[in-house]
């Protein structure tokens, strides 16, 4: 019974989160051929209308759009990873990859057919995908051996089509190794380059990859975001299994929710500004990748936490403000101020805070009873109807003889500057 449950259980995650598959075909005036793609359609897509998602372009779309398909899914489960629309190119029917990547065999540049094959990518099949689809500016390419070497072909360009490339094991065209290099250098927009080799690679192709890997290790463009493995015990074919979700995890790295790694690091040792960082965090998000997505809930719980290690309470202000313009009519706003006042010691305002917060609804682990509670208990730190606060008895000092007119306004005593 508990393996049926099981079994029931695996079913219907895979189908919330599994990606809706179309096969189409685009009639290529580059190629003078209809060409067949599958596109993987995020879960959320028809649900969530207002939402563009990353391209994932695919050469040997074949055998790669399941194991990306596989991985992005097992990511986006546990909200490490984004959804993206992944468009797979079949190139291996009737081995078309090979004519498809051509190249001049003296300066490696498209040849041929592959020139027809570079044009087609760029001037028909994405143009295709963003007319079609709801897209987000951000898009990525990836290839094995033959394709992988081709897809480099784009970095040619001043203002290249991709943002990110996956190039495993590439086997490179002619002059490659020293021109990506140098082409990585020169590019100024923002690049992630991600390439692999393994121990039983094809041993002519690894080491162009590793000569390849020496000079895009000096390069020093603050723009390129580069990352290469070499997998010890992998084949030419299984490190395409470990290239995937480190290539996927390295370019979707700012998705990410905040680690205790980067709460430790990079949050907690701020001396002030914790919001602000939060903030920073998905700007980046937005303008890099193109996601607008509502803070997650335990990112704020991050933020809160470093607010509270640090004393800082007057940033559950601006937590608050934040709180209120991603969930709205949730009681996490009237929550944060609640704290604010309460670790200040306003403990009149702080109850009127989480009664507020009473009213609004429930999320994450923030509950109505919970809200009550810590109002009642703050209740009882306030005086009672009718009953004074006590307060300290005010001493009056004799002036000394030289001191001014009692109807002269005392000097104004300069405050200590708040320190942040």
């Amino acid at each position: 019974m508990k393996k049926l449950l099981l079994l029931f259980i695996i079913i219907c995650s895979n189908t919330v989160f599994s990606q809706k598959r179309v096969t189409d075909t685009i009639t290529s005036q580059k190629l003078n051929e209809d060409r067949e793609i599958t596109i993987g359609l995020p879960p959320s897509y028809e649900k969530n209308s207002k939402q563009s998602y990353p391209i994932l372009v695919l050469l040997d779309g074949d055998f790669l759009f399941d194991p990306f398909q596989g991985a992005l899914s097992y990511g986006y489960y546990w909200d490490d990873l984004p959804e993206v629309i992944i468009v797979g190119i079949s190139q291996n029917k009737n081995n078309e990859r090979e004519t498809d990547c051509t190249t001049e065999p003296t300066t490696g540049l498209p040849d041929e057919k592959g020139e027809k094959f570079f044009e087609f990518i760029g001037m028909e099949l994405i143009p295709y995908i963003q007319k079609n689809y709801r897209t987000a500016p951000f898009k990525i390419v990836a290839g094995l051996d033959t394709t992988a070497g081709f897809l480099n072909c784009y970095l040619y360009k001043d203002n290249p089509v991709f943002d990110a490339y996956i190039s495993m094991s590439p086997e490179l065209p002619a002059g490659m190794e020293e021109q990506i290099p140098d082409r990585l250098a020169a590019i100024q927009k923002p690049i992630f380059y991600y390439h692999s080799t393994a121990e039983g690679d094809v041993k002519k192709m690894r080491n162009r990859i590793q000569a390849m890997d020496e000079l895009i290790k000096k390069v020093s463009n603050p723009k390129l975001n580069y990352r290469y493995e070499d997998f010890k015990g992998a084949s030419h074919y299984s490190l395409v299994l470990n290239s995937i979700p480190s290539a996927l995890y390295q370019i979707f790295s700012v998705y990410q929710p905040i680690s205790i790694t980067e709460f430790q690091e990079k949050i907690a040792t701020l001396p002030s500004g914790y919001v602000d960082y939060l903030t920073q965090k998905y700007d980046v998000l937005e303008k890099s990748l193109g996601l607008k997505v509502p803070i997650r809930l335990n990112d704020f719980k991050a933020i809160e936490a470093a607010i509270l290690k640090n004393k800082a309470y007057d940033e559950f202000d601006q937590l608050a403000q934040l709180a209120d313009k991603n969930y709205p009519k949730s009681m996490l706003a009237d929550y944060e101020l609640g704290q604010m006042f309460e670790k200040k010691g306003d403990n009149a305002r702080a109850v009127k805070s989480y009664l507020r917060a009473f009213q609004m609804q429930e999320i994450g682990d923030l509950t109505k009873d919970m809200m009550i509670e810590r109002a009642e208990e703050l209740k009882k730190t306030l005086p009672k109807k009718g009953q004074k606060a006590k307060e300290e008895p005010v001493v009056e000092e004799t002036p000394p003889a030289d001191a001014p007119p009692t109807d002269t306004p005392p000097a104004e005593t300069p405050t200590e500057e708040k320190k942040p």
